[in-house]
């Protein structure tokens, strides 16, 4: 791989970008298995593909518009006060109609829709940038506080009803938090290469990690791996970098499977 061009001045800025989401996204999905609610990332994707879409053709950026979606996608599941993965199953049903009709019935046709599944980071500008940097700055401020919340809420459910604690908050925050997390990446990596991000790494992280700290560690590191390798060998041979990232991850988990398999 020529690293020289994955350094090169015209890709920086979206190299800039990947990088935020391959550190952001796998912590969130290591909270998000924690919770055995992996599947809100490809609910809360879909719901940011479909309103992105329609943010195009207002002529706003995808990430302003996918931000919509998902977030009233968290207050749809705060308000109805589902938990596990149902109600993203039905996120993913809807958002995949709408942004196929928004697709059918605008001028923006089907390649903006095939655009934001494929991922357009490699044209990623000062809009992207922003939003990741917004995305990384929220998560340095909201994890710390809401970890040991959402942690203990998954182990000790009986210790906040106990005490009479306000549980809603950190569980609509973690939801806004990832809401906003997939809007980006929806607007960056793409659709599928979003939910791998925040799929993949945890998965890896929670069956070689020993501990917490360790599968947290492990998930970003993977993550990080992942991008910078997908991100050359899609410049290198001139592939859409949705797929290769979908790819390279998926490499990676079948090389752990089978060493797992084989102890």
């Amino acid at each position: 791989m020529d690293m020289a061009l994955v350094l090169d001045p015209l890709f920086r800025l979206p190299l800039a970008v990947g990088l935020v989401m391959a550190v952001t996204l796998p912590l969130l999905g290591t909270l998000l298995r924690l919770r055995d609610e992996w599947l809100a990332a490809l609910g809360l994707a879909h719901l940011a593909a479909a309103s992105g879409l329609a943010g195009l053709a207002l002529h706003l950026p995808a990430v302003a518009g996918g931000g919509i979606g998902a977030v009233v996608g968290a207050l749809v599941k705060a308000s109805v006060g589902s938990r596990g993965n149902s109600a993203y199953a039905f996120m993913i049903l809807a958002g995949w109609s709408l942004m196929l009709l928004i697709a059918a019935n605008t001028t923006l046709g089907s390649a903006m829709g095939h655009a934001l599944v494929d991922g357009q980071l490699l044209f990623a500008g000062a809009a992207e940038m922003m939003a990741a940097t917004g995305l990384l700055l929220a998560c340095g401020i909201a994890l710390p506080w809401l970890m040991p919340r959402v942690i203990r809420a998954r182990f000790f459910p009986r210790y906040e009803r106990a005490n009479r604690l306000p549980a809603w908050r950190w569980h609509f925050g973690f939801d806004l938090l990832v809401a906003f997390g997939m809007a980006v990446g929806v607007g960056t990596v793409g659709l599928m290469g979003a939910f791998a991000l925040v799929f993949v790494p945890p998965w890896l992280a929670f069956r070689i990690a020993g501990g917490w700290r360790a599968a947290l560690v492990v998930s970003v590191v993977t993550g990080l791996a992942a991008f910078v390798a997908a991100f050359a060998v899609s410049l290198a041979l001139d592939q859409p970098f949705g797929p290769v990232l979908v790819g390279v991850m998926l490499g990676g988990a079948a090389v752990v499977a089978l060493l797992d398999y084989r102890r």
